[in-house]
């Protein structure tokens, strides 16, 4: 693939992450800019936090579908693409949402994302990722560790699988999403992070 068509990808692939589905559909449905609402978050964990559970699904649903779709467009443009280049190059649709150009690189946290991006990788991969964490969220409520803890799985199957190069690029991605709940750290080890609501 030459290089201004990896350019193109990219850009569109990061412009895809960038649409900003947690600020604009609680918006169209009435219940204004949900960065003044909970945390702050631009993401579907802050949308439920307007009590609207279908809205949270909605948008879970849609920022999912932001890290699966460039898999779909790249598997379109040809089946011969190498999976390494193929993760750099679908991993854009995670920065898009983490860093948006629309709202000052300000987005969210990535999580809802990187699990489209796991399917896109390898269906059993996405699968673990939920398994892990609904049951993490089930058992201790806080959405934040369940997803920092649900997003080891894919470095360390690479890591057992020897394949290095995709190990060490996964680390460098998990490494974003940890900066990303920088805060939401700090919160957990002085206990006071809110716990999520699965109840009502």
């Amino acid at each position: 693939m030459s290089l201004n068509l990896n350019l193109f990808f990219i850009i569109i692939f990061y412009l895809v992450g960038s649409i900003p589905f947690a600020l604009l559909i609680p918006k169209v449905f009435g219940h204004g800019d949900i960065r003044n609402i909970g945390s702050g978050n631009v993401g579907a964990t802050n949308v439920l936090r307007t009590g609207n559970k279908f809205l949270a699904f909605l948008v879970l649903c849609l920022d999912i579908l932001k890290g699966f779709l460039p898999f779909i467009l790249l598997n379109f443009y040809s089946e011969n693409i190498g999976l390494f280049q193929t993760i750099f190059l679908c991993h854009f649709s995670i920065l898009g949402h983490i860093f948006p150009i629309w709202l000052k690189f300000k987005g969210g946290k990535g999580v809802a994302t990187y699990i489209g991006f796991l399917f896109g990788i390898n269906l059993i991969l996405g699968l673990f990722f939920l398994i892990t964490w609904l049951a993490i969220t089930l058992v201790f409520k806080y959405s934040s560790l369940s997803s920092l803890i649900a997003s080891t799985i894919a470095p360390i199957y690479f890591i057992i699988n020897t394949n290095n190069y995709i190990a060490i690029f996964l680390i460098y991605l998990f490494s974003v999403i940890v900066v990303k709940h920088r805060e939401n750290i700090k919160r957990l080890l002085n206990r006071s992070e809110n716990k999520i609501k699965l109840s009502k």
